[in-house]
Formats: structure tokens, C-alpha cells, sequence
């Protein structure tokens, strides 16, 4: 009753999604009297020390393949082969476009059970269930997997990285002969960290969030000065970054990123429903709307109503005055 995750990596860091992943592996592996492991997909940066300190983190083993790391096909012919000589019951990935990617071309290629979206995974009579949300969010339903592996896909940030205090963990080499298609793609540009001068709004703990209710594109720059002296990112909404104003990496919703920072601060955002589900579940909501019926101050934890033209500003130097008191 072992569980396998995917730990993706960049410029020496592995993601907080993987990291997630495989901390909740590591606890689930306990309860269910299996294993936690994790593989990684890539090149000469995959050092001894680096492969071995996911084991802090839970997993007890480490599949090193060397391969283009950042795709999705090598890494399904690598998880592939790794479940079926080994015989892991369960694969789990963090959130994230690319462990979609992977987690549906697994199902497709081992012809297993997959549930994407998962926010908490739990055991039942030694088995796995995965719970998510339905109905926009309205309502949570379990899924459990009739056969063998179960692919459980995470919604962004939905497993708290936790460092079980385990030591190095065993990596073991694997050799795997790609299908042709998998490499017919190569990584030309990653757009994380420094992509367009930002921070990864899914990583960021604190938001300013714009919406149309700024009136313009040079009206983000009250976001960005906020963001900046809070030390958090700027994102945006659909209808500002459709007319041009952001770029599309900050959109959040339905169709964007979907993100739970400690402090999502909403700028002339109504809430549509298509938005909330992106960002319903950080942990405190402020919104500032001018609006007294906008449908965001029914779910936000602080509402303000008024020219946000007017209150960002003064927010922005009172976060200033505070920090250099």
C-alpha cells in the first residue's frame, strides 16, 4: 500500500506543491502500513544530497531517471514503469498545471482511476479516499478507486509542506527508455520565478488583487506599490487581463491559477462566482469596492466600500509608516 509522487524541480529548488505532496504521502503512508517515495526527472543537477533530502520531508525513496525535466510525457514513462515493477497502489501529485498533465497521461496509460481537484486525502478501512469539491465548490463528495493505482491530483496549496524529521532518503537510479513522442517537445522558456519581473502569485502568501474597478491598466500601479511594501505579488482578474491591462500569469479563476495566500487584499473585484473559486480559500479576504452590493463582500472577511483610488494609496504609506516605525 505504497504511494509514489512526482517532485518537481527548478534552478535547485524543488516545488512547494511537490513538497506538499509528498509530506501528506508520508503521513498517509503511515496510516495505511505502506511506503512514501518520490521520483525526479532530469539532469546532472540531481546531486546525491539534493535527491536524498525529500526523505525530511517523508519519502523514503527517491527515483532518480535522467531525462528532460518540465514535461510532462517522459515523466508518465518514468512513473509508468516505476508503479509496475514496483507495485505502488497510488500515485499523488501537488497541484499545478503540469501534475494534471502527468496524472491524466498516467490514468490514460495504466488505465487507472484518476480525481483531480483533491483538497484532503483520508483513509478508510486502509485505503485511500479522495475528497473534492463539486457543484462550484458548493459541496465535497469522497472518491475512492476500485482498482489499482489510484492517481489523486491536488488543488493548488491543498497539502501544508511539513518536515517529519526523517533522515537521507535511498536513491535509487532508474534507466528509462522514453516512448519516441515523449521527447518530440522541448522546454524553450520557464515562466516561474522572474518570469516578467514578479513572484509566482501560487506561492505568494500575501495578493493585491486588481479587478475592473481599477478603470485602467496604469491603475495597477497602486497594486504593485502595495504589493511591494507588504512583500507580496500582484494578480489580476479575467476581465482585466482579456482587455490587456495585466499579464494572463496573474489571472486568477475559473480559467486562471487558483491560489490560497494568508492575505488575498481584492481591488474592485465584484467576486463573480468564476473568480471566487479561485481564491475562496485563502485565509483572509479583504475587498475594496465602491459598490455596496458587490457580491465579494459576501464572502470576504473585511469589507470596505469606498474609492479605492483614494484608500490604496494611504494603505500603501501606512504600511510604510508602520514598517519604519
Amino acid at each position: 500500500m505504497s504511494i509514489l509522487t512526482y517532485a518537481l524541480h527548478f534552478q535547485g529548488e524543488f516545488n512547494k506543491n511537490s513538497l506538499g505532496a509528498i509530506s501528506e504521502a508520508g503521513k498517509l503512508a503511515q496510516q495505511i502500513g505502506g511506503e512514501a517515495a518520490a521520483i525526479v526527472v532530469g539532469g546532472d543537477d540531481l546531486t546525491d544530497d539534493f535527491c536524498k533530502s525529500l526523505g525530511k520531508y517523508g519519502a523514503s525513496k527517491v527515483y532518480r531517471v535522467k531525462g528532460p525535466e518540465g514535461i510532462a510525457q517522459p515523466v508518465v514513462d518514468a512513473m509508468a514503469k516505476v508503479i509496475q515493477e514496483n507495485g505502488y497502489k497510488y500515485a499523488l501529485f501537488g497541484g499545478g498545471l503540469l501534475g494534471f498533465e502527468i496524472g491524466a497521461g498516467l490514468s490514460a496509460r495504466l488505465g487507472a482511476g484518476v480525481t483531480m481537484e483533491v483538497t484532503q486525502v483520508k483513509v478508510q478501512d486502509g485505503k485511500l479516499v479522495a475528497v473534492r469539491p463539486v457543484l462550484q465548490d458548493s459541496a465535497l463528495v469522497d472518491v475512492g478507486f476500485a482498482g489499482e493505482p489510484g492517481i489523486i491530483i491536488g488543488r493548488l496549496n491543498a497539502f501544508e509542506v511539513t518536515e517529519a524529521g526523517g533522515g537521507d532518503a535511498e536513491v535509487i537510479d532508474v534507466d528509462v527508455e522514453f516512448s519516441e513522442f515523449s521527447t518530440k517537445a522541448q522546454v524553450v522558456k520557464r515562466g516561474e520565478r522572474g518570469d516578467e519581473g514578479g513572484v509566482n502569485i501560487e506561492d505568494a502568501d500575501i495578493l493585491v488583487a486588481g479587478g475592473r474597478g481599477l478603470g485602467s491598466a496604469e491603475a495597477f500601479k497602486l497594486c504593485e506599490d502595495l504589493a511591494e511594501v507588504l512583500g507580496g505579488a500582484v494578480a489580476a482578474t479575467r476581465a482585466v487581463v482579456d482587455a490587456g491591462w495585466y499579464p494572463y500569469s496573474a489571472q486568477i479563476g475559473q480559467t486562471g491559477k487558483t491560489v490560497s495566500p494568508k492575505l488575498y487584499l481584492a481591488a474592485g473585484i465584484s467576486g463573480a462566482i468564476q473568480h471566487k473559486v479561485g481564491m475562496q480559500n485563502s485565509e483572509n479576504i479583504v475587498a475594496i469596492n465602491k459598490d455596496p452590493n458587490a457580491p465579494i463582500f459576501e464572502f470576504c472577511d473585511l469589507g470596505i466600500v469606498g474609492d479605492l483610488h483614494q484608500i490604496l494609496p494611504k494603505l500603501t504609506e501606512a504600511v510604510k509608516a508602520k514598517k519604519g516605525a
